[in-house]
C-alpha cells in the first residue's frame, strides 16, 4: 500500500478474465436487451399464426370455446400487465392472447361471410342477373361476375349471392341485366391434394358457384336491385368504360397492359404476353398490389407537398407535409375504387393508408412498427389472407425492405463536393441500393414464389432492375394522370407516354423471357416448410442484431426440404383427364383437356407434362387406354353413360387402373384385381394421386384424394343437386 510520500506502486491482482460461458452470457443478455421495443412486433405474427392455424384445421371448429379462449387469454394478459409483473411473463401471454384471437377472429369472419353455394346440376338451367363486373377472360371465353337473381330449380334462400360466368361473344358491360342458358356447378376444387383452392377464395367474395353458358347471352327484365348492388355496377361501369378508353388510346398490346394496371380489368391482355412476363419475373407489374399503391400514393404524396412549397404564402402557413399525406390517401382510396377493390389492392391501400396516417401522427412512416400495425389491421379484417400467396409475398419482401432501410449505414452528407463527383457517387449508391433491394426482396419473396407457383425466373433480378425506373417514374405516374383526364378528354399526352413505357417494358420482358434457362420449375415441399421459411424469414427481418442470422437456415426450408415421392397417377376432378409418370415425365392421356388443372398438377411435381405417344394406345369417342409397349397404366372413360360390362372388361384388361366418368353399376371378373374408379369417388373425393405400393407388377394403391386435403370445412361442402326437372 502506497504511503504519503506517493512513492510507492499501488499493486493489485490481475482482474479475473471471463470465461467463455460468461461471455456467451453477456452477448445474449446485450442482443435481448436490444429488442426492448422490438417484442411487440411478434404479436401480428401471432396474430397470424392464430389464422393459419385456423385454415389448416381439417374440420370446422365450434365457435364458443374459441371465443371463450380468446377472451381468457386477452384478460390474463392485461391483468398480468395492470399487476406490473415482468416481461418474461408478459411476452408470452401476450402471444398467446394474440393467438387465440387470431383463431377466434377466422372462425367470426367464416361465419359471417357464409353464403348459398351452387349445386352442381347435371342439366343446363336459366340464370337471371345483374351483371356486376367484366372477370379476367378464360380459357373458353369472356367471364362476368353475376348478382343472380333468378336460378331455375333453386329456391331463393338456396341462390348464390354471386357467380361468375362465362359467356359467348363479346361480355356485356357492368349494369346490364341479362339472362342465361348455363350449366351450373359450385367453385371448383383444387386441381390436386394441397394445390391453389379457388373454391377457398370464392367462399371468402361470396362468389357460390360457376356458370358456362352453352347459348347466347339475351336480355333480361328484373326488378330494381338494391341500392349497394347499384353503387357497385356503377363504379364498375366507369371502371370499364375507362378501360376501354385506354384501349382505344394505345392500342390492344400496350392499352390492355395500361387497363389492367389502372382498373385491374384483365380483358384485353395477350395471354403469350402475359406468359413472357411470367417467364422473365414482370408479371407481378400486371396485376394491382403493393407496388402500384405505393407508385401512385407516393407520386401523389410529393406532387402535393411540391405544390405547397411552391406557392411560398401557403407554405409558411399550413404542414406541407401532411397536407401531401391527405393528398396521398385521397389518391390511394381513388385508386382503390377504380381497380375495382380486389383483395390484393384492399391489403395494399391499407397498408399504404397506414403508412400516410403515421406522417399526420407525427411518426416514422416507414417502420417495422407501422408494418406491424397494417399487418395486424389486414389480418382482423381479412383473415383468410394469410393462406394466400399476394399477402405472404407483399408483407416479406415490405419487412426485408424495411430491415434492409434500418441496418443501411448512414454517410456523412459531403460539404462542398465538385457536382461531378457527387453525381458518380450519388448514381453508384442508388445502383447499389436499388440492386441490394431487389436482392433482398427477391430472397424474401423467394420461398412463396416456389411453393405457390412452382417457377423460379432465373434473370427476374435483371429483368426488374431495368423495368422499375421505367414502371415508377414513368409507367405509373403518367396512367395516375392519364386516368384523371381521360374523362375530360385531356389525358392523350399521358397516356401516349404510358404507353411509350409500357412498350419498353414489354420490351424487356420478352428478351428476358427468351434467354436460355430463363425459367426453371421447382417442385412444390411438403405444407410444413412454407410456414417455417415464413418465421425464418420474420427472424431474419425482426430481430435486432447478429442473432436474426439463426434465421435463414428456416428460410431456406423450401428449397432444401427433401421432396416427396412423385405420384403415379393423376386423375382429374370427374375423371375426365389423367396422366402417369414415365421417364421423369408427366405423360398426358387426353392432351388439351383441363389443361389448367393438369398444368398446375404437373409443376407442383417439378414435372414437364408431354402428350402420350400415337403408337401404343386405342382411342374412342369416349374411351382411351393403352394397347402394351411403352403404354400406360391408367385407362379412361369419360362418356357421360356408363361402359358396357363389355366395354368395362377391355379397359381393366388393358389398365391397372381405370377411371370412369360414370357410375358403374356391374363389374366385370376381369376388373376382380384392378383399381376401378367411378363417379361415386369423384363427387366424394375430386381429383386424385395414387402411389403404387408393393414389389413391380403387384396391383396395390395408395390415394390421396382433394376431399381429404380440404377437410370437411364451409367451403368444401357441396350442396345436394336439386332434383330434375
Amino acid at each position: 500500500m502506497a504511503g504519503r510520500s506517493g512513492r510507492a506502486a499501488l499493486i493489485t491482482p490481475d482482474a479475473a478474465k471471463p470465461t467463455p460461458a460468461a461471455r456467451v452470457r453477456r452477448f445474449l443478455v446485450r442482443q435481448i436487451e436490444a429488442q426492448a421495443l422490438r417484442w411487440r412486433l411478434w404479436a401480428p405474427v401471432a396474430f397470424g399464426g392464430g389464422c393459419a392455424t385456423y385454415f389448416a384445421l381439417k374440420t370446422e371448429p365450434p365457435m364458443w370455446p374459441l371465443l371463450l379462449a380468446a377472451v381468457v387469454a386477452s384478460g390474463v394478459w392485461l391483468a398480468a400487465r395492470r399487476v406490473g409483473l415482468r416481461r418474461g411473463w408478459t411476452l408470452p401471454l401476450m402471444l398467446l392472447a394474440c393467438f387465440a384471437l387470431g383463431v377466434a377472429t377466422a372462425r367470426l369472419r367464416t361465419e359471417a361471410t357464409a353464403a348459398p353455394i351452387a349445386p352442381s346440376m347435371s342439366r343446363p338451367t336459366v340464370i337471371e342477373g345483374w351483371v356486376v363486373d367484366v372477370d379476367s377472360p378464360g380459357a373458353a371465353g369472356p367471364r362476368v361476375v353475376l348478382a343472380p337473381v333468378r336460378i331455375r330449380g333453386l329456391a331463393p334462400e338456396a341462390t348464390p349471392v354471386r357467380l361468375r360466368a362465362t359467356v359467348r361473344g363479346e361480355a356485356p358491360e357492368p349494369g346490364q341485366a341479362i339472362r342465361l342458358y348455363a350449366i351450373l356447378n359450385p367453385p371448383p376444387a383444387p386441381a390436386s391434394p394441397g394445390a391453389y383452392d379457388f373454391g377457398r377464395n370464392a367462399f371468402f367474395q361470396r362468389m357460390g358457384g360457376v356458370a358456362f353458358a352453352v347459348g347466347e347471352t339475351r336480355p333480361a327484365l328484373l326488378p330494381e336491385p338494391p341500392a349497394g348492388l347499384r353503387r357497385a355496377m356503377a363504379v364498375n361501369g366507369m371502371r370499364y368504360d375507362l378501360a376501354r378508353r385506354i384501349v382505344e388510346r394505345l392500342g390492344p398490346r400496350t392499352g390492355g397492359v395500361a387497363a389492367a394496371m389502372t382498373t385491374g380489368h384483365e380483358a384485353w391482355l395477350d395471354p403469350a404476353e402475359v406468359d413472357r412476363m411470367r417467364d422473365s419475373g414482370l408479371a407481378h407489374i400486371l396485376s394491382i398490389s403493393g407496388l402500384h399503391m405505393a407508385v401512385v400514393g407516393g407520386f401523389a404524396f410529393v406532387l402535393v407537398r411540391l405544390l405547397v412549397a411552391a406557392w411560398p404564402w401557403l407554405a409558411l402557413r399550413v404542414p406541407g407535409k401532411k397536407i401531401a399525406a391527405w393528398g396521398g390517401l385521397i389518391a390511394v382510396g381513388a385508386y382503390l375504387a377504380v381497380s375495382g377493390a380486389p383483395p390484393p389492392a384492399e391489403r395494399a391501400a391499407i397498408t399504404a393508408a397506414i403508412a400516410f396516417l403515421a406522417v399526420l401522427l407525427d411518426r416514422q412512416a416507414i417502420s417495422m412498427h407501422a408494418l406491424a400495425v397494417a399487418a395486424l389491421v389486414v389480418l382482423a379484417l381479412q383473415p383468410e389472407a394469410i393462406v394466400t400467396p399476394g399477402f405472404q409475398m407483399s408483407f416479406a419482401a415490405t419487412a426485408a425492405l424495411v430491415a434492409l432501410v434500418e441496418a443501411w449505414p448512414r454517410r456523412p452528407t459531403e460539404i462542398s463536393a465538385p457536382w461531378p463527383i457527387l453525381i458518380v457517387q450519388r448514381s453508384g449508391a442508388w445502383l447499389g441500393a436499388a440492386v441490394l433491394a431487389s436482392l433482398v426482396a427477391g430472397a424474401a419473396t423467394g420461398p412463396f414464389a416456389m411453393q405457390h407457383f412452382n417457377r423460379t425466373a432465373m434473370y427476374g433480378l435483371l429483368a426488374n432492375l431495368t423495368v422499375a425506373p421505367i414502371s415508377d417514374f414513368v409507367v405509373m405516374p403518367m396512367l395516375a394522370l392519364g386516368a384523371v383526364l381521360e374523362p375530360f378528354e385531356l389525358g392523350a399526352p399521358f397516356l401516349w407516354l404510358a404507353g411509350q413505357g409500357i412498350g419498353a417494358t414489354l420490351a424487356v420482358g420478352g428478351w428476358v423471357a427468351g434467354l436460355p434457362g430463363a425459367v426453371r420449375t421447382v417442385a412444390s415441399a411438403p405444407d410444413v416448410a412454407l410456414p417455417i421459411a415464413f418465421l425464418g424469414v420474420l427472424f431474419c427481418c425482426l430481430w435486432r442484431g447478429p442473432l436474426r442470422w439463426l434465421g435463414l437456415p428456416f428460410a431456406c426450408a423450401v428449397l432444401i426440404w427433401p421432396r416427396p415421392a412423385v405420384p403415379d397417377i393423376w386423375i382429374g376432378e370427374g375423371g375426365t383427364q389423367a396422366a402417369y409418370v414415365h421417364g421423369g415425365k408427366a405423360v398426358v392421356v387426353r392432351p388439351g383437356v383441363r389443361q389448367f388443372a393438369l398444368d398446375v398438377w404437373s409443376r407442383r411435381r417439378g414435372l414437364q407434362a408431354v402428350e402420350r405417344p400415337g403408337e401404343g394406345w386405342a382411342c374412342s369417342r369416349f374411351a382411351c387406354a393403352p394397347t402394351g409397349g411403352e403404354g400406360g397404366s391408367v385407362a379412361l372413360w369419360w362418356g357421360r353413360r356408363a361402359p358396357s360390362v363389355d366395354q368395362l372388361g377391355a379397359l381393366c384388361r388393358a389398365a391397372p387402373v381405370v377411371a370412369i366418368r360414370a357410375e358403374v353399376e356391374e363389374m366385370p371378373p376381369a376388373c376382380d384385381q384392378r383399381l376401378v374408379l367411378d363417379a361415386v369417388d369423384w363427387a366424394r373425393g375430386g381429383a386424385v394421386e395414387l402411389w403404387r405400393e408393393g414389389r413391380q407388377g403387384a396391383n396395390r394403391w395408395r390415394a390421396r384424394w382433394v376431399a381429404d386435403a380440404r377437410g370437411d370445412r364451409p367451403w368444401s361442402r357441396m350442396a345436394a343437386a336439386p332434383p330434375p326437372g
